[in-house]
């Protein structure tokens, strides 16, 4: 982890928090979500000209990530509607990195030294706590929770999926282009669709918050896929969810969600956590 890929990832992070942010402030959770699957598809194909085309190795892995984003995002918006921004992306997020890490171990061969392992569990336990100890005092959603979790999962299988298919494609831009350009048609088509005659007037209301989210989603992912060509990939996805930290912020200022002494305590522990990562790397 140089200090490069270090600041990619953490610029990533929090333009992923933003983009998610305004996906939830979208009311329309089709709607928001459409638009900016549907603008990630535009910027993707107005990057392939310019990006080389990925070679034949990568594309059973973007394949395979096209159909894990698509899983990712029903199960996002699904997450957005039952919770609260700053339960429902914590949970999410934070369940991510330690899945990484025994899948990366698996099937990359990336076991984590010492230091690397107790950063990454350090953080998860940070991160989960940001989620978690924000319930104290209220009766669990369990519904939202296991959505939640469920998207944590999905997030975890499409970066290491990521992972390999960036590598094995001699271009993370072409890789980043159109894995965009794949994954982009389908909820965009699904949404017109159900709306049929009306897709215009359903979109028109949330339309630059969205195309600003697509905007946003392209350049976190890009950033994160550029990273994994250079750096192992548990280390990076546990980086990554220092997104949590700015998530939860976002809740507590824009969504007016509380924010307590709990959390800052998680928080501080996330950031111990990052430190371990980072002396690993």
């Amino acid at each position: 982890m140089t200090p490069l890929v270090t600041a990619a990832v953490l610029l990533a992070a929090v333009t992923h928090a933003g983009w998610n942010a305004l996906a939830h402030r979208i009311t329309d959770k089709l709607a928001g979500f459409a638009l900016i699957s549907g603008g990630g598809l535009v910027i993707g194909l107005a990057l392939t000209p310019f990006a080389a085309f990925p070679a034949a190795a990568a594309w059973p892995y973007l394949l395979c990530s096209a159909v894990i984003h698509i899983a990712y995002y029903a199960l996002l918006m699904k997450s957005f509607r039952l919770g609260d921004f700053g339960q429902a992306y914590p949970i999410a997020r934070g369940t991510a990195p330690l899945v990484v890490t025994v899948l990366a171990a698996l099937v990359a061969d990336e076991v984590p030294d010492g230091w690397a392992a107790a950063g990454i569990a350090l953080s998860c336990a940070g991160l989960t706590g940001v989620a978690l100890w924000g319930l104290r005092g209220r009766r669990p959603d369990w519904a939202a929770i296991g959505a939640a979790l469920a998207t944590g999962l999905t997030i975890a299988a499409y970066t290491v999926v990521d992972g390999l298919g960036v590598r094995a494609s001699g271009s993370s831009l072409g890789y980043i282009a159109w894995l965009m350009a794949v994954q982009g048609v389908v909820l965009p088509a699904y949404a017109v669709w159900r709306w049929r005659g009306r897709t215009v007037a359903v979109l028109r209301p949330f339309a630059v918050l969205g195309l600003v989210g697509a905007a946003l989603s392209v350049a976190a992912y890009a950033l994160v896929l550029w990273a994994q060509t250079r750096a192992a990939l548990a280390p990076i996805a546990a980086l990554r969810e220092s997104s949590i930290i700015v998530g939860a912020a976002i809740g507590a200022v824009f969504f007016k969600e509380r924010f307590g002494a709990p959390r800052i305590a998680a928080a501080g522990l996330l950031v111990v956590g990052i430190g371990l990562m980072l002396h690993a790397g």
